[in-house]
C-alpha cells in the first residue's frame, strides 16, 4: 500500500480497510515515529552533545541507564585494578629534567650578562681577593613583533668612455615585476590566511595599526599570482608523483564562490586527494576546486591514476569504478560505524532492544579496528598477510550479523539505514582486504580537509574562481608541508625566492630539489 509522507486519513478511509491494511498502515507509521524520534534525538545531540564515537570497552555497561553504572561495570569486569597513587594525583607527578632547555635549543639565544663593577666587588668583599664561580644561569623567552623593512635596491650601471658601453649590475628576481611584493610578505600573507586561517581584512586591518597601507585586493591579487606563476609548479609535480601511486585517499566539503556566473548561494566543492596513510612514499595532501560535485571533477583529476581510491559513500565514485578502467574504491569504516554511533546517542543508553542492536554493530567493527591496529608498524606486504588471517574473519563475522540482523529492523530508524549502508557497500568495505597500503578508513582524508572547513568558517566564502584555484594551490603546499614536518612560512619564502630564478619554462629539473620531502631543502626549511 502506497501514501503520500504527510497523507491525512479519514475515518471513512480507515473503515474501509481490511484488517491487513490496516495492520500495515499501523506499522508504517509506527516505523515513521522511530525513524523521526531518532531523527530529533540525533539533531540535538549534534547540537548540544558530545562530538565523539568512543565505544566502549565493555559493551554490556554501556546499554546500562547513567544512575547504574556502577553496578553495570561490576558485572561487567569485577576485579578492576586499584589506581595507584600516581595516577590519581597527577600534580605529584615529577616534570621531566631539561624539557624547557630542548623546547628552546633550536631558538637563537642571545646572551646577556649580569656582573658587578669592580667598585661593587671591593665594596662587598671589603677589598679582599674573590674567585668568580660558574654563573647562575636561568631562561625566559622574549617576543618581537613582526617588523617591517623597506628593501631599497640601487642597481649599479657604468659606462664604458671609450665606447659608450653600458653595463648594469645583476638585479635579484622580483616575485612580481613593478610591485612592493616580496617573497616574505607574500609568504606571511599565505602563512596567515592559509596556515592561521586569518581572513585578508584581518591581515589589512593589523597592517593599518603598523602604518603600512596594504589592501586586501592587493594581498589577493599576489596570492593568485604567486600560486600561479610559481606555487602550481610545485603542485603539479606533486600530482604527478601522486598519480603514480596504487592507493590514494579522498574527500570533499562544499564551499560558496561568490562571482562564478551562477546564481547567489549556489554551492561549488573544494575536493582533497593524499597519498595513502599506509603508503610508504613522504604524504602527499593535494585540493582541487569544481564548481559542482559531479563525477567528471575527480574523472579529470585522477585521469592518470590507476590503483584503488579511498573515499566516502557518495556516489560520484562507484560511477567513476565503472567509467574508468583499472580504478577501484574501497569504503570507509569510520561511515559505516557512525549511523549505529548516532543512534546510541539517541536513545541515551537506555538499554532498549534498538539500543543494544546498535551496540552490537559498534562492538563487531570496534573489533575489526582491534585486530587491524595491531598491524601498524608492518610493511604493506606483511599487512596484507596478517589481515587475511587475523582481521578478515572479524570482516565475515560483522556482514554475517548485518545480513541476519536487517530483516529485523525498520528500515527508516537510524540503525535500519546504518544496516542498508554496510550492506550495499560490502565489496568495498571488503577492499582493503585486498592491498596492505589500502587504509581501514578514510580519517586521515577528513583530517587533510579540516584546516580548510575551519578557514571557511573565518572568510565565509571566496571571491573568484581565480581565488579559489588560488586557494586549493597554496593549501595543498600547506598541508603538504606540514605532514612533512617543514616551517610553513619558511618554506613558502624559500619556494618564492628560489623558483623565480629559474626559467622554469624549459627546465623543470630543479623542482625536485623543491618538494616537501626533499633533503636538500635548507635547515630554516625544517622544523
Amino acid at each position: 500500500m502506497k501514501r503520500n509522507k504527510t497523507q491525512i486519513f479519514t475515518q471513512e478511509q480507515l473503515n474501509n480497510y481490511s484488517r491487513d491494511e490496516l495492520v500495515e498502515t499501523v506499522m508504517m507509521l509506527q516505523n515513521d515515529l522511530v525513524a523521526s524520534e531518532e531523527k530529533l534525538a540525533i539533531l540535538q545531540e549534534r547540537m548540544f552533545g558530545r562530538k565523539t564515537e568512543v565505544v566502549t570497552e565493555y559493551p554490556e555497561a554501556q546499554l546500562s541507564m547513567v544512575f547504574n553504572d556502577a553496578e553495570a561495570y561490576k558485572e561487567v569486569k569485577p576485579d578492576v585494578k586499584e589506581p595507584t597513587e600516581e595516577e590519581v594525583i597527577t600534580y605529584a607527578r615529577r616534570k621531566r629534567v631539561g624539557k624547557r632547555d630542548e623546547d628552546l635549543k633550536d631558538l637563537p639565544t642571545e646572551v646577556i650578562e649580569h656582573n658587578l663593577t669592580e667598585e661593587e666587588l671591593n665594596a662587598a668583599f671589603k677589598g679582599e681577593r674573590y674567585t668568580r664561580l660558574p654563573d647562575e644561569i636561568y631562561r625566559k623567552l622574549r617576543f618581537t613583533p613582526a617588523q617591517y623593512v623597506v628593501e631599497e635596491h640601487h642597481i649599479a650601471t657604468y659606462k664604458c668612455q671609450k665606447t659608450n658601453e653600458f653595463v648594469r649590475a645583476d638585479r635579484p628576481a622580483d616575485v612580481i615585476r613593478n610591485s612592493i611584493a616580496t617573497p616574505s610578505l607574500v609568504a606571511s600573507i599565505m602563512n596567515g590566511k592559509y596556515t592561521q586561517g586569518l581572513p585578508l581584512y584581518r591581515m589589512e586591518q593589523e597592517l593599518e595599526r603598523s602604518d603600512i597601507h596594504i589592501s586586501r585586493q592587493n594581498m589577493a591579487h599576489w596570492i593568485i599570482k604567486c600560486s600561479e606563476m610559481y606555487l602550481s609548479i610545485v603542485y603539479d609535480k606533486m600530482h604527478k608523483i601522486m598519480c603514480e601511486q596504487k592507493v590514494l585517499q579522498a574527500d570533499e566539503t562544499p564551499c560558496l564562490v561568490s562571482k562564478d556566473g551562477r546564481d547567489a548561494g549556489t554551492k561549488s566543492y573544494m575536493w582533497v586527494y593524499r597519498t595513502s596513510e599506509r603508503a610508504q612514499i613522504p604524504p602527499i595532501i593535494l585540493y582541487d576546486y569544481e564548481k559542482t560535485r559531479s563525477a567528471q571533477r575527480p574523472k579529470d583529476f585522477l585521469k592518470d591514476f590507476n590503483g584503488t581510491l579511498m573515499c566516502d559513500g557518495f556516489d560520484a565514485y562507484p560511477a567513476l569504478e565503472r567509467q574508468k578502467e583499472d580504478f577501484q574504491i574501497a569504503n570507509c569504516y569510520a561511515h559505516a560505524r557512525r549511523p549505529f554511533a548516532n543512534a546510541i546517542k539517541a536513545l541515551k543508553m537506555s538499554g532498549h532492544e534498538r539500543g543494544a542492536t546498535a551496540n552490537k554493530a559498534l562492538s563487531l567493527i570496534q573489533k575489526i579496528y582491534r585486530a587491524e591496529e595491531k598491524l601498524n608498524d608492518l610493511s604493506p606486504e606483511e599487512r596484507l598477510e596478517r589481515r587475511r588471517v587475523e582481521v578478515a574473519p572479524h570482516v565475515e563475522a560483522y556482514f554475517a550479523w548485518v545480513k541476519m540482523t536487517i530483516p529485523q529492523i525498520a528500515p527508516q530508524s537510524a540503525i535500519g539505514r546504518g544496516l542498508a549502508y554496510s550492506l550495499s557497500r560490502e565489496k568495498y568495505l571488503k577492499r582493503f582486504l585486498e592491498n596492505g597500503e589500502i587504509p581501514i578508513d578514510n580519517s586521515a582524508s577528513e583530517r587533510s580537509i579540516r584546516p580548510f572547513t575551519i578557514g571557511r568558517k573565518n572568510w565565509i566564502m571566496i571571491d573568484t574562481i581565480y581565488g579559489a584555484d588560488a586557494s586549493a594551490v597554496v593549501y595543498s603546499l600547506v598541508e603538504t608541508a606540514k605532514a612533512n614536518n617543514l616551517n610553513i612560512y619558511s618554506y613558502l619564502e624559500y619556494l618564492l625566492t628560489e623558483i623565480p630564478k629559474h626559467d622554469w619554462e624549459h627546465d623543470d629539473s630543479y623542482i625536485e630539489d623543491l618538494l616537501p620531502w626533499s633533503d636538500k631543502l635548507p635547515v630554516s626549511c625544517k622544523r
